[in-house]
């Protein structure tokens, strides 16, 4: 089947229709080679004059070499989003500012009054608390501006274009409202999977060790972790539809379900859900290498008390005992600004999976 585009002129859009009909607009002057244009069946804008065979000849059949591969591959992915994120590094840099500023701001705030070794009510801690908990509210509600700006720049730079900080903050407030709204659902809905099995877990340990509490216990995690996989199924690309394909709430996600569990006629490891599975699992080796480090003493004492209690509830009141508010860590501190620097590569490799997926989906899949 032929290639059909929708070219945008003053502000509108036309199309789909295929290269002949474009050849012809073009010989009567109503394309131009710096005219917005999409294929039918992606969300890309590229430039009128990237079509192939539409303002240069087309490449002769029998060069392998000139024609583009149909699918990236995953080094390719990985490259490309090296690529991207340096290139637009600046405007990266001021998105993820938006929301790391005011969570720092609440981290000192709330490490120097931890730190203290009596605190009291007073004033000045009132003042500190209510600081502390304006800055998270303050960089929760910029988190929604943040994926919907790492998604247009990605979009963007991927199409050669450059976007300005100020244009792009704009376009990205435009998607507040929804995305703020499929945030507290996706985010809530992995929350809840989480806290509750874990909730069930601890009232079966606390009722003491039995053959039928721990085997109800590993039962209630073996559904965590189905639940936790299939939510993470359905919501792989919710933030690619909801902003680059213009979708609202209920149809980004259903959107996503289906383009995750698509591909079945590709080898798995060329599938969209296993290769957002391995992304997502490269960046989470990465955060947890640096994590765990600073963290290592804290986690080999739980650990150990773990593995050497024998009575739950003592397992319980000894954690809560030895538990003190950190005092500001520098190494820590470093190590987090690194992780925050560099999260805006998981979402740029998203988007460019979302746009590889996207430009061979057939809106096929199901469960």
């Amino acid at each position: 089947m032929a290639e059909e585009w929708i070219v945008r002129v003053q502000g509108k859009e036309y199309g789909p229709v295929d290269v002949e009909t474009l050849r012809e607009w073009r010989d009567e002057g109503r394309v131009l080679p710096s005219n917005q244009a999409r294929r039918a069946d992606a969300d890309l804008w590229i430039t009128a004059a990237e079509i192939r065979g539409l303002f240069e000849p087309a490449p002769m059949a029998s060069d392998p070499a000139e024609i583009p591969p149909s699918r990236r591959s995953f080094a390719h992915i990985l490259a490309e989003t090296l690529r991207i994120y340096r290139k637009g590094f600046f405007q990266f840099f001021y998105l993820t500012v938006l929301v790391a500023l005011p969570s720092l701001c609440a981290q000192l705030s709330g490490s120097a009054v931890g730190a203290s070794p009596n605190i009291n009510m007073d004033l000045r801690t009132l003042i500190a608390a209510v600081f502390t908990f304006g800055m998270l509210l303050l960089s929760l509600a910029a988190w929604p501006v943040f994926i919907a700006g790492i998604q247009i720049l990605t979009a963007e730079l991927a199409a050669g274009r450059k976007a300005r900080i100020v244009g792009l903050l704009h376009k990205a407030l435009g998607f507040w409202p929804r995305v703020a709204l499929l945030c507290i659902f996706v985010y809530g809905a992995y929350f809840f999977w989480t806290l509750l099995p874990l909730g069930i877990i601890l009232m079966f340990a606390a009722s003491g060790p039995s053959l039928i509490s721990i085997f109800l216990a590993l039962l209630v995690l073996a559904f965590q972790v189905w639940i936790i996989g299939r939510l993470f199924m359905n919501f792989l690309f919710w933030q690619q539809f909801a902003v680059l394909a213009g979708s609202d709430a209920a149809s980004a996600l259903r959107q996503s379900k289906k383009l995750a569990r698509s591909g079945r006629d590709l080898p798995w490891f060329q599938r969209p859900l296993w290769r957002g599975i391995f992304l997502f699992a490269i960046w989470s080796a990465f955060v947890l290498a640096l994590t765990i480090g600073p963290e290592w003493s804290a986690i080999r004492h739980y650990f150990h008390e773990l593995t050497t209690s024998q009575d739950p509830q003592a397992l319980l009141q000894s954690l809560t005992t030895n538990y003190k508010p950190q005092a500001f860590n520098l190494p820590s501190f470093l190590l987090g600004l690194v992780q925050t620097l560099l999260r805006p590569l998981l979402g740029i490799a998203f988007v460019l999976l979302y746009f590889d997926s996207k430009a061979d989906f057939s809106g096929g899949g199901g469960d």
